[in-house]
Order: structure tokens, then sequence, then C-alpha cells
């Protein structure tokens, strides 16, 4: 960020010192076709808002260098928390109210954790993208200085939008990262069970399910009553699609929290964006060649479909499938638009 704004301060002001020392040479009597005025412009758009500054450098040539940046406008959106990777409904044949695995584990920890777990979770996702700007204007028309192709590039971060889980979601997801753990341990455990039953280990050997102090959950029958309830569950998580692993298997692809108890998503891009569109200005007064107005039309080229990384590094775009509602509507989105729609107005000013 602060190479950004440090390189276009340092442009803008390269472009401003070169155009006042030909200024002076111009007034001195010596014209020259290049460097002789200075415009500046709010601009705003779907780049975000932003600033340039513009001076030619040619007789139909005009060179400009700026920054934008988009306000982080939230959106909010909802995943499901479900136990095991089949979704089960929550009412029978009659429309009644029946009690889900994830109704059970649900009472379960709130027994145990004092959390009561939703079976939902809030996210925000707003964007952060910045760029640095650079253009070249070229004017095709002798008689007409308003119309103007353009070419250039944006740099900036390459990460371009966020998501993150709601402050209330937070007391769900600890209980749901507390149960996953549950469920991880008493796996294992119940495996040196089974390698305790085929005589393959000692009994002091097997690997308790938790331990507080002198207290041990090694018991094998109790590790097996605990395994018997647990897998015929299974893991906690919110299911976004599925996913194929390296064995050509296809599973539900669920997310989880982190170690910090949250969960996150990044939208990636190449932070190098060439730029190629037409605009068209004019004064914004009339009879006061201080003030213009311009739009420009075009598209910046991502170099490809962004990538969507969850916390725990799956590709949302890439390596998930067949997302459904209102999250899988904003995945496909984002992964048609390898190129960005620029749509930007200039209010211009003429410094000199």
């Amino acid at each position: 960020m602060k190479k950004i704004v440090l390189s276009v301060f340092f442009l803008s002001g390269v472009l401003s010192a070169t155009a006042q020392e030909y200024k002076i040479l111009n007034e001195s009597g010596y014209k020259m076709p290049f460097f002789n005025h200075l415009n500046a412009s709010l601009t705003l758009g779907t780049t975000g808002i932003g600033f340039d500054v513009a001076t030619p450098v040619g007789n139909y040539v005009q060179l400009r260098a700026g920054w934008a940046f988009m306000p982080p406008i939230h959106q909010h959106m909802h995943f499901d928390v479900q136990v095991g990777e089949t979704k089960e409904s929550k009412y029978d044949a009659n429309g009644n109210r029946v009690e889900t695995k994830f109704d059970k584990m649900a009472a379960l920890l709130e027994d145990l954790s004092g959390y009561k777990v939703e079976d939902e979770v809030e996210m925000i996702g707003r964007p952060t993208y910045h760029n640095l700007k650079v253009m070249v204007d070229v004017f095709p028309f002798i008689r007409d200085r308003r119309w103007h192709i353009t070419a250039g590039f944006f740099w900036g971060p390459s990460k371009i939008a966020d998501g993150y889980n709601v402050t209330e979601a937070m007391p769900s997801l600890l209980a749901l990262g507390m149960y996953n753990r549950l469920y991880d341990k008493t796996m294992i455990s119940y495996e040196s069970v089974q390698k305790f039953r085929r005589g393959e280990i000692a009994p002091y050997e097997i690997i308790p399910v938790f331990s507080i102090g002198q207290y041990e959950i090694n018991s094998p029958t109790e590790i097996e009553s605990l395994y018997k309830m647990l897998s015929s569950y299974g893991r906690m998580g919110m299911p976004l699609g599925k996913m194929t692993d390296e064995n050509g298997v296809s599973h539900t692809y669920m997310m989880v929290p982190n170690e910090e108890g949250m969960v996150k998503a990044e939208v990636r891009t190449n932070s190098f964006k060439p730029y190629l569109g037409v605009g068209y200005g004019g004064r914004l007064l009339k009879n006061d060649d201080r003030f213009h107005v311009a739009v420009d039309l075009g598209a910046m080229f991502w170099g490809g479909s962004p990538r969507i990384i969850t916390h725990d590094g799956t590709d949302l775009a890439r390596d998930v499938h067949g997302i459904k509602g209102k999250v899988g509507d904003y995945v496909e989105i984002i992964k048609d638009f390898k190129v960005f729609p620029v749509v930007d107005v200039r209010f211009i000013y003429s410094i000199f």
C-alpha cells in the first residue's frame, strides 16, 4: 500500500515538475508540443475512487498516472452448518419438525461448552482492491479531441476481495472446532484400540481421547462406544460443494474453522493488469476550458480467472464444484471475470 502511494506521488511529482519546466520554456518563447500543461482529475467508477494527473507528450498523445481504491462495501453471506456429508431434512413427510444429527450434536456441545451452535454461519465479503494506474491516451482525430483511445496498466496487491465470519458467529465456530477436535482424536484413539485388540501394542500404549491431570479416557470400551456414536454422525462443518481427491474419489468439501476459530477466504488475481479502452470528454462548463469531464470505457485484463482461496488453502474456483445457493452464484460470477469491465468518470481541472 505504502509503495503504491509513494509511486503515485513520485510519478505525479515528476509530471508536475516536468510540465512546470516546459511551461517556463514556453513562456520564454520556446514552444514545445509536450509537457506544456497539467491536468488533475477526480475519478469515480468501477475501479473505485481515485485521482490522476495528466500532461501531453505530443500533439496527439497524453500521459496519465494516478491511484484508485474501492471502498469496503460489505456483502453478507450465509453458510449452512451440518453434521456429516449428507444434508438432513428437519421435517418429516407430514411437515413435523424432527430431531437431526446436528440437533443432537448441537445440544451436546452446548451442554459441554456453554456455547450455542447455530445451524448457519454469517460471513461478510468486501472488495479490497486499490491500484496504481499509468495510462497513455491517444487522440486519433485531428479536429476532434473529445475522443481518445487508451492503453496502459493497473498495478496493485493481488488480493482484490476477502471474506470473514461475523463476530456473532464465533461461539458456533468455537463449538464446531471443539466437536471436530473430539471427533479426530476419537478416530486416532480407536485405531490404537484396534491395535491393542490385535495384540500389537500394550494396554498403556492406547492413545487416550483426552486427559485432564490424572484422568484419562483410555478404556477400550469407552473409546469404542464414543467411536460408534461419532462415526455414525461424521465431522461437523459448512458443506460448500464437491471435491475430487488424488485417487479420483469425489467427496463433500466441508469448510471448518481454523486454529483461531474463524473462517476466511480471499479473492486473488495478478498484481499487474493491462488495460485497453476508449473515452469521450468535453467541457463541463460552457466557455470555461479549466473544467472538463470524460468517460472511459474499457477492460482490465486479469490474466485468467481469479482464485478464491479459503483459510485452509482450498481454491473454491478451481478445486470445488457444484456450490449451491448465493455463495455458488458469487463463485461463478467471479470465475467468469477473466476481464474486469472498467467504467470510469473523470472530473478534470486544468492547473495550467
